[in-house]
């Protein structure tokens, strides 16, 4: 038997302790990652993940998610959500009950939940649309999307989202997507990521977070890795992969993670911004690193009642 771990990204502690109390009951992995996910999609003061989450250039919540078991490599992904305030159980139904398939994407993703009875439920609360109002310069409380007539308005609306992402920057506060990692007693690994990607994103956007090898990865014979922050980068560098790979050749956590971001920043990024990473060994070490001096993770074993802030290793600009 082993002694569980679960570890996970800023503003992950407020799922952690339910995850780690399904683990303390041997429960597994998967079940600890999908129970403390779900408690960060369901709070609504945190606007980067599930109900409250910020919203794409049309003003409408679309949400990624997956999670990956370490054993069997299984993999279950959605894209593009909307409507559906848990998008990490979604994901764990597709591993669970669409084994022929890895990921499903918007309407597609949409139609598996309301077959698998997922409840429907709006996720633009009121705080992000003025979130949303505020960033787009408008007072106006719709958030319906352009104008299908392609008016003089809606052309400068359209410039104006373009505008945004252009200089696309976090709101002041926590942010990023939410990563837990978990380790159960019988050495069963998961990872599981949730988001809502970046605000004001160019509709259909899908991030890392959805991506095997990606913003995800875990393979039981190494360890599991995931990422928050650049999406894109972490797609163009395979971040959560690579991380994986580095503990495979022996390398601590934190020094594979802080590797990979180093890998990440040599390639050309116009848009770039910061890139953080996560690992989780089946031996239960466990690190992370970041490109930000203060940067922290939380983890909890057994013997804790609470999570437990450790530093993540900077990787100097």
């Amino acid at each position: 038997m082993n002694d569980p771990v679960i570890i996970g990204s800023e503003r992950s502690e407020v799922g952690l302790p339910s995850g780690m109390s399904v683990l303390r009951r041997g429960g597994s992995a998967l079940d600890a990652a999908e129970v403390a996910v779900r408690a960060c999609e369901d709070n609504l003061s945190d606007h980067y993940v599930g109900t409250g989450g910020l919203p794409n250039a049309r003003g409408e919540v679309e949400l990624d998610a997956s999670v990956m078991i370490g054993s069997t490599r299984a993999f279950g992904a959605v894209g593009g959500v909307k409507g559906f305030p848990n998008p990490i159980s979604i994901a764990r139904a597709v591993l669970e009950q669409l084994p022929q398939h890895c990921l499903l994407v918007g309407e597609g993703a949409e139609l598996f939940a309301q077959e698998c009875g997922f409840t429907r439920a709006e996720l633009l609360t009121a705080d992000a649309r003025r979130l949303y109002a505020e960033a787009v310069g408008t007072e106006s409380e719709s958030v319906e999307g352009e104008d299908v007539g392609a008016t003089e308005g809606d052309r400068r609306y359209r410039q104006s989202a373009r505008d945004l992402m252009r200089r696309l920057s976090p709101h002041e506060g926590p942010w990023g997507t939410i990563d837990v990692l978990a380790l159960d007693a019988f050495g069963e690994l998961c990872v599981a990521v949730s988001t809502s990607g970046y605000p004001w994103k160019y509709p259909g956007r899908v991030g890392d977070s959805a991506v095997p090898g990606a913003g995800n990865y875990c393979d039981l014979r190494h360890g599991g890795a995931a990422c928050t922050g650049r999406g894109e980068m972490a797609m163009r560098a395979c971040g959560a992969r690579r991380v994986v790979d580095l503990l495979r050749c022996g390398m601590e956590p934190a020094e594979a993670c802080a590797e990979m971001l180093r890998d990440a920043r040599s390639i050309p990024d116009p848009f770039a911004a910061e890139l953080r990473a996560l690992a989780l060994t089946p031996d239960g070490r466990h690190g992370g690193a970041a490109g930000k001096l203060g940067s922290v993770y939380a983890f909890m074993t057994a013997d804790h009642t609470e999570p437990e802030l450790r530093p993540r290793a900077v990787v100097d600009p």
